[in-house]
């Protein structure tokens, strides 16, 4: 069939276009499905958890028997019924799957009450007693740093001479603060439902950021080889990190119960309980002591970063690594000594969190050139860009990489520009000077944040294209869609691979029966992996289409061209359908696999030196608030962001990136407060008392505009990940806070400024010296 030319021409690429996420329509409907949506088998049971209620003891006895009683109650599932591994197979090997000798947290799980419904099982589950002998527990950083209590051994990265810096700089400051954790929040709970089928094989449905992950983690507890585990998500409702390795737990559980009763299990967490049980992101606690000169460049620096890691490892190292490797952000450290301290508490063992460690290792330097700022009376902003990395000998990194990519010498001063940030420090100056009890703050800070997996291995990705006769085609990819977009970006980027409309394609459920061994969704860097193995699987059919069409025009294949639906030659113009049937029949392949590891990175994980990033994303925000002096209530009046996304695939998806990730970072930083009592039990654990950020939380003016810049590296269409930069963008709000708090004080101006993260309104008022 021919077509005319200007219909080719103008025929629109699906990259770099705003379509909608490809599930948006139906879940508005109402009509997609999440796993407690799936029609459950016939004799489906249901479990509930049996959790400790004593943060560190021996667990002498459990008693069921009241709890077996109860109306509808098939079993009670513990340790002793684990019929393979009764340690989880996470890489530290440390965490038992149920409690076994011990506990080791309020919240931890002993096990499982099985029943014919929920309700049954959650009643029956409170019914347990627990005979549990109390130990002394370790509840804080501090008692961890004393006791020499560790799920890892500390790690030091040095460079230069940090102590012989410090002692010849012009100007020097000592500090310490704390920043605190943050619940995932999700709006879809942990859960799993397990299914036995035949020959001893298993069929998971799990909310999982990392399907491979939780097949190894349940095939390992029942004691089967992976092949004899399927694992499928479709989707989450959201995950945040919270469901890289932890989702794997409710599996575990589930498949546990499933085997003992031979029927099909569902667990699913209620809000509270998923609270109690599930991780954190890691709470933080700094000390620093910087050595500076009068323009406020920094000279030497030593920092001790003590990361509160809960009761087990998890993902705590390269959590704790990368934190070290972000403690520079955006700015060149000549003579630096970072120790990092991962600390073991007898609390939920925290986990992975948007950022990953990023957030928590950029505000501790971003505060302390704030804290430069002010003991020099110095504009931060003209603090941060004489801080900035440079070229030749002020552009490697204290962990021996070159920074070959930055873009933050023109990119924030167009920030200063676009956001008026001078007109409106004089405005907030003159505000200040004229109001009593309202201060108002004004920061921008920068963001630069390194993009790969930084344990090596993991950044590789597989996919599967099968072009069906019609013409319609089906993506199956590694990766997980959480709500981020990431089915929608791989779609667009396999229909222009075959020059299709994007609504010919459809991304089906991630599943490890079709792309085994993939890596976990995160480290923002599930596009870059799974976008470009799916590209290169459309790549492979397309190129089985061009050489079976150049044969019948006598033409190159490199001539052939596709775009717009049709397959084109010097020679003349066929329908894609059409040719789709004529290459079947003539035996063409029409699937295809695809493969990608990711270029150029290495890593030395011993001593923390190599390229672990691929390359960088940059950005930056401006950010206004205001704080009342007397009650200690705060308001981000107006952000403004300035932010690198390269080449974007899809602008709509990254603008609610950014936007998103700049939201929940501003909640990490002003209300999400964690709060553990005396006797290890998390207080904070409902809606009640956790407070994430509201819809009239949001500033009035949120202003978000792209960088013109495409990705320096190749990668896939010149894009750049979207998914955890834009969270600590966030920090300009924390910074915009202490100068709020700093213009408040009747105290020394170059005194630092201690804000507790979150700045709740009592934290505020700790800050301001009003409270003790």
């Amino acid at each position: 069939m021919n077509t005319r030319a200007t219909d080719i021409e103008t025929a629109k690429p699906a990259v770099g276009t705003s379509h909608a996420h490809e599930s948006a329509r139906a879940q508005v409907a109402g009509a997609v499905t999440y796993i407690d949506d799936i029609p459950e088998i016939k004799g489906t049971l249901y479990a509930a958890p049996i959790l400790s209620n004593v943060a560190h003891g021996t667990l002498e006895g459990v008693d069921a028997s009241a709890a077996l009683a109860m109306p509808g109650v098939r079993d009670v599932v513990l340790a002793k019924d684990i019929p393979g591994d009764k340690i989880l197979a996470a890489f530290a090997h440390d965490e038992p799957v149920f409690a076994i000798d011990t506990v080791q947290f309020v919240g931890q799980v002993i096990g499982l009450v099985v029943a014919e419904t929920v309700m049954q099982a959650r009643r029956a589950a409170r019914a347990v007693k627990l005979q549990i002998t109390p130990l002394p527990a370790v509840l804080t950083v501090q008692e961890a740093l004393a006791a020499k209590s560790f799920v890892l051994p500390p790690v030091h990265v040095r460079r230069g001479d940090a102590v012989a810096a410090l002692g010849n700089a012009k100007h020097r400051l000592q500090g310490s603060f704390e920043v605190g954790g943050q619940e995932h929040f999700y709006l879809e709970g942990q859960i799993a439902y397990v299914l036995p089928l035949e020959q001893k094989q298993w069929w998971v449905y799990s909310s999982t950021q990392h399907p491979g992950e939780v097949q190894h983690w349940v095939s390992h507890a029942l004691g089967l080889e992976n092949n004899a585990v399927r694992v499928e998500c479709r989707r989450m409702g959201g995950g945040f990190g919270g469901k890289e390795t932890q989702a794997g737990h409710l599996a575990v559980w589930a498949a546990i119960a499933a085997n003992k009763l031979g029927k099909p299990v569902k667990l699913r967490l209620d809000r509270d309980e998923d609270f109690m049980v599930t991780g954190k992101r890691h709470p933080f606690a700094y000390e620093y002591d910087v050595g500076f000169d009068d323009t406020g460049r920094i000279t030497g620096l030593k920092l001790q970063l003590a990361a509160n890691c809960g009761f087990s490892a998890d993902l705590s190292g390269p959590v704790a690594d990368r934190a070290v490797f972000h403690s520079d952000n955006a700015y060149f450290l000549e003579d630096v000594d970072i120790a990092s301290f991962r600390c073991k508490t007898n609390t939920q063992s925290h986990t992975a969190f948007r950022g990953f460690g990023g957030p928590q290792g950029v505000i501790a330097i971003e505060a302390i050139i704030g804290d430069i700022a002010r003991a020099l009376n110095l504009d931060a902003f003209d603090v941060r860009m004489r801080n900035l990395y440079g070229t030749d000998d002020r552009n490697v990194t204290h962990y021996q990489m070159k920074v070959e990519d930055n873009i933050l010498h023109a990119l924030l001063p167009q920030l200063e520009q676009s956001s008026n940030y001078r007109k409106r420090q004089h405005a907030v100056a003159d505000w200040n000077a004229g109001n009593a009890i309202i201060k108002r703050g004004l920061a921008i800070t920068p963001v630069k944040f390194g993009i790969s997996f930084t344990a090596t291995l993991f950044n590789q990705a597989g996919a599967l294209v099968n072009v069906y006769t019609d013409g319609s085609v089906q993506v199956n990819h590694g990766g997980t869609e959480m709500g981020q977009g990431l089915h929608t970006k791989v779609a667009q980027i396999v229909a222009d691979e075959l020059g299709i409309p994007f609504e010919r394609v459809i991304v089906t459920a991630s599943d490890t029966s079709k792309v085994p061994n993939a890596s976990a969704t995160a480290a923002s860097s599930g596009t870059d992996l799974n976008g470009r193995a799916a590209q290169f699987a459309a790549r492979n059919i397309r190129d089985n289409l061009a050489s079976y069409v150049s044969g019948l025009d006598s033409v190159g294949a490199g001539a052939v061209e596709f775009s717009g639906g049709q397959i084109i030659t010097p020679k003349r113009s066929r329908d894609w359908n059409d040719v789709v049937k004529e290459a079947y029949a003539n035996r063409i392949q029409l699937w295809s696999d695809g493969f990608y590891r990711t270029p150029k990175i290495h890593y030395d994980k011993t001593t923390l030196t190599g390229r672990p990033f691929y390359y960088f994303a940059y950005g930056a925000a401006c950010s206004e608030v205001a704080i009342d002096t007397l009650t200690g209530e705060s308001r981000v009046l107006a952000v403004d962001i300035l932010h690198d996304v390269g080449r974007s695939i899809n602008p709509a998806i990254d603008v609610g990136q950014i936007e998103g990730g700049f939201v929940q970072g501003m909640g990490w930083l002003t209300t999400e407060q964690l709060v553990w009592n005396d006797k290890g039990l998390l207080t904070t654990h409902a809606p009640s008392t956790y407070k994430i950020p509201a819809t009239g939380d949001v500033p009035e003016h949120l202003k978000v505009d792209f960088w013109h810049e495409a990705n320096r590296e190749d990668n896939v269409g010149g894009s750049k990940a979207v998914g955890e930069p834009p969270f600590m963008l966030a920090i300009s709000v924390y910074e915009a806070l202490r100068n709020a708090v700093a213009a408040a004080r009747d105290v020394d101006a170059s005194e630092p400024v201690v804000l507790t993260a979150p700045a709740t309104a009592e934290n505020v008022l700790r800050a301001l010296k009003r409270i003790v």
